[in-house]
């Protein structure tokens, strides 16, 4: 997995609360054997109407938010079933940075196990967020992991909080595979100091 310290990027706003795995990845499309390839379904009952036409209603799909890297929503996000191929759209479509006041567990846990940096701010700071991206064309922030921090060309400076452990999970570029590989050597001694008792049984 890629490390993660510091991106600068597009904020693209999906003003809605409660947004489910369901509306990030629709079931339909959960078939796929790999795991890469989902961004172009991400939001895809949004971004499409029925006929198969772009809905250029929808935020993401305006000419403005295109290369978007940095995610911002509502509250509850990542809300619903618990399929991992929730990021996995996110993060294929070319979102690094989600920014949102609440984020459902699974969700939350699953974004750093996939290279994704899900940030938490009060309701009041995502606001802001919003009304930011809507008033400066090319809106984007830079998130600084390794000093908690974001900021943007017009004044913005804002520090967040994260458990260390995530943080290092990111800034390192581990996934739990990853982590395990790090200790491969005391988990080779462990193997070898059993091996004979281990074979006789």
């Amino acid at each position: 997995m890629e490390a993660f310290k510091q991106h600068t990027g597009l904020v693209g706003p999906v003003d809605r609360v409660n947004v489910d795995t369901d509306a990030i990845i629709p079931k339909q499309f959960l078939k796929r054997i790999e795991r890469t390839g989902f961004g172009q379904f991400l939001f895809f009952e949004w971004r499409f109407h029925e006929n198969g036409e772009v809905n250029h209603d929808f935020s993401l799909n305006q000419p403005r938010y295109e290369g978007a890297s940095v995610l911002i929503s509502r509250v509850n996000f990542g809300c619903g079933s618990s399929r991992e191929h929730a990021p996995w759209a996110i993060q294929d479509y070319g979102f690094k940075v989600i920014i949102a006041p609440t984020f459902a567990d699974i969700f939350y846990n699953n974004c750093f196990k996939n290279g994704i940096l899900p940030i938490k701010l009060s309701e009041e700071q995502v606001e802001d967020l919003f009304q930011r991206t809507a008033q400066h064309d090319s809106y984007k922030l830079n998130v600084d992991l390794e000093n908690k921090t974001i900021s943007d060309d017009h004044g913005l400076h804002i520090e967040f909080d994260l458990d260390e452990h995530r943080r290092q999970f990111l800034l390192q570029g581990l996934d739990d595979i990853g982590l395990t590989l790090k200790h491969v050597d005391e988990i080779t001694a462990y193997e070898d100091r059993h091996a004979g008792r281990l074979a006789y049984k």
